[in-house]
């Protein structure tokens, strides 16, 4: 029996320091979460939700001015921990599944974060940066930015930019998009009229 597909498309808002200040021993920690799973083509669940940070649970004004979000929405978010058995949810389906993320911060970071709590990685899938296969797909030289690659197909991004549940919808729209190019580059060629008559044998027979 074929397994069937489902593929996650996530993305992480995360903490970041106060512009010019060396915070001692700081690193991003995960405070907002979007995560829209897709199976055969139809979106399944969206999920969206603040995530309070383990380690420097104080937001940095930088943060909250950056990304609006509120000391309040991530005090009453989920607890790390939480956020953790939230997201290993999404693979006890047995599906065959890919995680997909714009750029490989949110992995990254997610890793960190697990290794800091002391919790095991919570995915046992294929993880594909879309960045990157974009940047392949159209030979760009620069990674280019979530928004402006949206902008680039002519469309709009879904919501607002830097709110995980937008940008993970976003995520999903591209690669819709880039799906239907690399299929459309990869239709064979119509057969030309030379292709499907031997020329060769056809001379012969009047020789």
């Amino acid at each position: 029996m074929v397994l069937k597909k489902q593929y996650l498309f996530i993305d992480f808002e995360f903490t970041m320091p106060e512009r010019n200040v060396r915070a001692k021993d700081f690193f991003a920690e995960i405070i907002e979460v979007g995560i829209v799973s897709v199976v055969d083509n139809q979106i399944m669940e969206q999920f969206s939700s603040f995530v309070t940070p383990l380690k420097f649970s104080k937001l940095s004004e930088r943060c909250k001015s950056f990304l609006h979000i509120t000391q309040e929405q991530v005090d009453t978010g989920l607890s790390f921990f939480e956020f953790v058995r939230k997201l290993e949810e999404f693979t006890k389906n047995k599906l065959d599944t890919t995680i997909v993320t714009w750029g490989n911060m949110d992995m990254k970071v997610l890793r960190q974060n697990c290794l800091a709590a002391g919790v095991p990685f919570p995915f046992q899938a294929h993880e594909l940066d879309l960045s990157m296969e974009y940047k392949r797909f159209f030979g760009d030289q620069n990674q280019t930015g979530l928004w402006k690659a949206v902008q680039e197909y002519g469309k709009e991004g879904t919501g607002r930019h830097h709110r995980a549940l937008d940008d993970a919808l976003t995520t999903y729209n591209i690669f819709k998009l880039v799906e239907k190019d690399k299929r459309y580059l990869e239709k064979p060629k119509p057969t030309t009229i030379g292709d499907r008559v031997d020329f060769s044998k056809l001379l012969n027979e009047f020789a």
